[in-house]
């Protein structure tokens, strides 16, 4: 897959009680996740939302020894990628991510959050 540079993206911060809201309205899980991706349209340019819960995202920078900035890097990749139809469902697809989000961060000089 080829990435693509049209697109608008939105960022969206919410705290738990949202990112549990959303994450139990749109994929039936009553927890607050670290990043959700709402993808509107692909072309001709990408439209998507990536939804960021900051209470989720220091708490997991903070257990993995990451700085908080290097966490929402990734998880700004992350979900760019899953706008751009990339998924991590399957084995093959995960590792084809992953590979993909290591490309991109060490383009900015995140370390890689899989190491």
């Amino acid at each position: 897959m080829t990435l693509r540079r049209d697109a608008q993206i939105s960022l969206v911060f919410v705290d738990g009680r949202v990112g549990r809201r959303l994450n139990r309205q749109f994929r039936a899980r009553d927890y607050p996740t670290n990043v959700l991706t709402f993808g509107y349209q692909t072309r001709p340019s990408i439209v998507a939302e990536i939804v960021l819960c900051m209470p989720v995202l220091r708490r997991e920078a903070r257990e993995q020894g990451k700085t908080l900035r290097q966490h929402l890097a990734h998880m700004v990749v992350h979900g760019a990628l899953h706008a751009q139809g990339y998924d991590h469902a399957h084995e093959r697809e995960d590792r084809r991510m992953r590979l993909v989000e290591r490309r991109l961060l060490a383009r900015l000089r995140v370390p890689d959050p899989y190491a």
